[in-house]
């Protein structure tokens, strides 16, 4: 009778045990499980589970507000009238909004979080008035240029071949 019972106590602990490696290995191979499982020393890889997520979120934080940076620098010396360099310029957003678009498709489950949402937003606003004065600034170039191009059609004009039309503004 006890080696029955031995018998049996020794194979509910290999269940047991073989329960807990197979939760282990499931945990370890998916550490992005919504639903943590106790398990003996499960603590320690929810803690590190809620590092890596950390880092992850970081890191995007981080591409996010390199890119809001160098757009407001841009718009700031765009609003201020400073010389600028716009394939400098243009080179340094192409790379940093490649860097974020990568990491926002590695990191998708990241994108509900509330600062990263945040930081988004502000990043949205700032390309927003970005643009608008990247507008402006164009809308100026292509006015300059067309007084410079009827200025230099009047230059090699002499009036000959125009008619009375155009002498007449018409």
């Amino acid at each position: 009778m006890q080696a029955q019972e031995g018998a049996a106590a020794v194979a509910i602990d290999q269940t047991v045990a073989d329960t807990e490696t197979m939760t282990t290995e499931a945990a370890a191979s998916d550490a992005l499980l919504p639903v943590l499982l106790p398990i003996g020393g499960g603590e320690a890889r929810a803690d590190a589970a809620d590092a890596m997520r950390s880092d992850e979120m970081r890191g995007l934080l981080a591409a996010i507000r390199r890119l809001a940076s160098i757009v407001e620098e841009e718009t700031t010396a765009l609003a201020t009238g400073q010389k600028i360099d716009f394939d400098d310029f243009s080179a340094r957003k192409s790379r940093s909004m490649l860097e974020f678009v990568r990491l926002m498709r590695a990191r998708m489950h990241l994108g509900g979080e509330v600062e990263i949402t945040a930081e988004i937003q502000r990043l949205r606003e700032k390309l927003e008035r970005n643009r608008s004065i990247l507008e402006m600034h164009y809308d100026a170039v292509r006015e300059v240029a067309s007084i410079i191009v009827k200025a230099v059609k009047d230059a090699e004009s002499d009036g000959t071949y125009t008619g009375r039309t155009a002498q007449d503004g018409k």
